[in-house]
Parts: structure tokens; sequence; C-alpha cells
């Protein structure tokens, strides 16, 4: 078992063959972490390329799942129906609460203290409400106002409800990212042409993104955070998938939401101050870059998050670990 802080030595990954899971399957090996890949099914690819371990194996199984932490001294949990049409509702709801459960549940068993979870954007509902709501203000952050009608939006907020019980009745410390579209950087430019093409129809996510690798680099920044407790932390690029002005786009699809603050060039429509005040992590890829930004490319970090930002933002739950029930 690792101290908050310290770098695991040995991390499980559920949903290790999706988008996110291969990014940081890919990361952690690169970090010299020794992971164990549990997945519906195994791909020879990984196990050339990084030579890790992997289960086959349904992640509501609790046996396998136990099996597959022994000796963990974290998991990241990504496993989900990622989309509503992608099952039935009670598919989707059922699985995906059930999943999230069976990890947590038998990680803190196995004596485990940290977990990462992918929660989303759409944890809010607004974005697949068919009301077509707009947000109630920009930018989105975790305190954004819930207005919940389709069972994959229900298991996310409901996946944020289990990993604060968790740490509440079990003492294991859960980080839930909260992630926008996610793709590789290289897959990206696509994204853009459809977002171009029609605007309004990301507007309810500020049409917002993250390049998989940054995606990553958060999963490992929330691995090694010393902040116990439960979290939710939204997750974005330092920018919108469109090159017009933010506030351009507010005028024209959003001119009667509030703006909490005014927004420089293209700059990122989600808040990301959780983020930087808990896993001093800033995003380092641009699609309109396509390479890693800051001092490199000239792009401007954001703004140092302030003691007052700070405390309006975070909202951590009670840090006095109870004993393992």
């Amino acid at each position: 078992m690792t101290a908050p802080g310290d770098s695991p030595r040995s991390v499980v990954v559920t949903g290790s063959n999706g988008t996110v899971g291969v990014a940081v399957v890919g990361r952690l090996a690169a970090e010299k972490v020794t992971v164990t890949a549990l997945d519906a099914q195994v791909t020879a690819s990984a196990a050339d390329t990084y030579g890790i371990r992997q289960v086959a194996a349904d992640v509501t199984d609790e046996a396998a799942v136990t099996a597959a932490l022994h000796g963990a001294d974290a998991v990241v949990h990504l496993a989900a129906i990622p989309h509503p049409t992608l099952g039935s509702a009670r598919q989707v709801f059922t699985n995906n609460t059930n999943a999230t459960f069976t990890v947590l549940a038998a990680a803190a068993a196995a004596g485990i203290r940290r977990a990462v979870i992918a929660s989303s954007i759409n944890a809010s509902g607004v974005n697949l409400n068919p009301g077509l709501l707009l947000p109630a203000y920009f930018p989105i952050d975790e305190n954004l106002p819930a207005d919940i009608a389709d069972a994959y939006s229900l298991s996310k907020a409901v996946d944020e409800m289990t990993a604060a019980m968790a740490f509440r009745a079990w003492g294991i410390n859960v980080i839930a990212l909260r992630l926008p579209l996610v793709r590789p950087l290289a897959a990206l430019p696509e994204f853009v042409t459809q977002a171009a093409a029609n605007p309004a129809e990301m507007v309810r996510t500020g049409w917002a993104y993250l390049a998989a690798e940054d995606a990553a680099a958060a999963v490992w920044a929330a691995l090694r955070v010393p902040v116990p407790g439960s979290h939710v932390i939204g997750l974005s690029a330092a920018d919108t998938l469109l090159a017009t002005p933010s506030e351009e786009l507010l005028d024209r699809y959003a001119p009667g939401v509030p703006r909490r603050r005014r927004f420089a060039g293209n700059g990122a429509l989600v808040a990301t101050t959780r983020a930087q005040a808990l896993l001093s992590f800033y995003p380092r890829y641009s699609v309109h870059e396509m390479s890693e930004n800051a001092a490199e490319t000239g792009r401007s970090r954001p703004e140092p998050v302030s003691p007052e930002a700070l405390q309006q933002s975070v909202r951590p739950m009670n840090t006095t670990p109870p004993e393992l029930l």
C-alpha cells in the first residue's frame, strides 16, 4: 500500500482497451508502473508493446475484479458503457453503476487507498437532456446545477456519489475526473471539422475536448496527489475545438447564459481551477497547434489559482478516513 503522494508501484486499469485506457496504460508503463489491464477482451498489441498483465473479465464480476486487484497499490476505473444509445437505459445505468461500486468495494476490501474513476462532463445531464437546455452559466464547473434525463448521465452522477460513499465508509481516496470529448491528439482534427460544420451541436459542453495524452497525464497526477477525500475534478484542454473566439461563440449560441468571467481568444469554457489546485494539472496539448503548448509554442498558462478561488472551488469531503468496514 502506498501513502498519499507516493507514486504507485502496481496499478489495475479497467477499460484498458478504450481510448482513455490505452493512453493511461501507455503512460503508466512509461512511468515504470506494473500494470494489470482488465477489459472484456485482451489485446496482443498491448502485451507486445508494454509487456503488461492482461485479464479478460466483466468488470461487474466481483470475484474477477478481486483477483485482478491482488497486490495492487491503486486502481484506475475507466470501464463503462460510454453513451446512452449503446444499450437500453437499464443496461447502461445498471452496468455503469454496478461496475463502479464493484471496483471501489473490492479495492477497499483489498486495502487499496487510492482510486481514480472516469466521470464525465455529462454528469450534470445538461448536454444529453432532450429539452435542449443550456448550462446555467459559463465556464462550466463541477458545481453546475444538474438536470438529468438520460441513463448515462445519471450513471455518472451516481458514480460520483459512490466515490464519496466509498471514502466515507471505507477510507479509500477517490478522484472522479469529469472528462469531455477525449481522443488522441492526432485524431482530433476530424472533430474540429465536425464542430465547425455545426457549432450549435456542442454548445452545451462548451466545445470542450482533451487530448488522450493529457487525459493520461491527469490520471497519473490523480494517482499521486497527496490530498485525501473524494473529489470531482473537471478537465478540458486550454482552448475549445473551434478557433472562433469564445466570447463570439457565446454571443451567438448562448447569448442569455451568464458568464462568470471573460474569455480570452478561444479559451476553454470549462473551468479547470480545481484540476490546477488539487492535481497541479495543466493541459499540454492543443488541437490547434498539434504539439505541446506553454513555453514551446508560446501559449500562456492559466493564471495561478488564488486562495479565494480555491476556497470557492474545492469542497472536499470529510478528510478523516474512517476505519475500513
